[in-house]
Parts: structure tokens; sequence; C-alpha cells
């Protein structure tokens, strides 16, 4: 018992010093996506989101894997926060009853960390290129996902 309460002790002093590394927060687009992010270096973080989605003719499930990358940083409103652009690459799977879509996922993001409150809010365009599948009753069918390319998005986050 004393090991198991001395790893629970290690791990919570080990996640409490990666603390200021992670994001957790929503996003409000062609869908609602909760969001995950983690930062690894000081210019890279992955993030995860999964949510539903209004695409492709119905609700779907939506889950999106991306590797971010930030391209700049920007001062234009010292007093409010800091100003940022990010740009990343993924994948993208999702479907409902009958159908199922498997993309590449881009990402482009402007937004900006408050000063003062550790609160993100940014825009987003996250075009997905694949294919859908739809199947069921006696029949399927396969086509290209044309609705992919009109996702864009609000995210706000809490960064730890």
């Amino acid at each position: 018992m004393k090991k198991f309460l001395l790893a629970i002790v290690a791990l919570m002093c080990a996640t409490g010093a990666f603390a200021q590394d992670w994001s957790v927060g929503g996003r409000l687009g062609s869908g609602f996506q909760a969001v995950g992010q983690y930062g690894y270096s000081a210019d890279k973080y992955v993030e995860a989101r999964f949510g539903a989605g209004w695409l492709d003719g119905g609700v779907t499930a939506d889950f999106t894997a991306l590797h971010n990358w930030n391209i700049c940083t920007m001062d234009w409103t010292p007093s409010a926060g800091k100003w940022f652009f990010d740009a990343g690459v993924g994948l993208n799977v999702g479907g409902a009853a009958n159908y199922v879509y498997l993309g590449v996922a881009g990402m482009a993001r402007l937004g900006i960390e408050f000063n003062g409150a550790p609160v993100s809010l940014s825009v987003d365009y996250t075009p997905v290129i694949g294919p859908g599948i739809g199947y069921g009753h006696g029949h399927s069918s396969a086509g290209f996902r044309g609705m992919g390319f009109a996702n864009f998005g609000i995210t706000c986050t809490y960064n730890f």
C-alpha cells in the first residue's frame, strides 16, 4: 500500500510539473467538439478534438488529431495579450449510422492568449480531404467528402 501511495504522489508531482503545457476547452463551428492540447516544446503541440459534427447531411460523431506548429506571435495589443498564428496537419475520422469517413485534415488558426487570465480564444479553418462511405440496405456507395472544406470554428481553451 505504501508503494501505491508513493506512486500516486509521484504521478501528481510529475503532472504538476508539466501542468502549464495542457489546455482544455471547446470548439464551436460545423458542430461542437471538446478540445485537448498538449504542448511538448516551445512551438509545437498536439491537439485532439472529439464531438458531434453537422457535416455530410446529418449529425456525425467526429474525431480529429492534429500536430500543430506555432508559426508566429504578434504584439498587436500588448495590454490585452499575445496574438498567435498556428498551422497543423492530422487525421479526421467519424461517422453515423450507415456512414463513415476518413480524411487528412489541415488547420490554420489565429488567436489570442489573454494577459492575466489562463484563457485563449481563436478562430480556425480545418479542411478535411478524404472519402465518405455509405453502406447498408443492400448497397454501398463511396464518394469524395466535399463538405469537409466547410469547417470553420471558434475555439476557447483554458490553459493550465
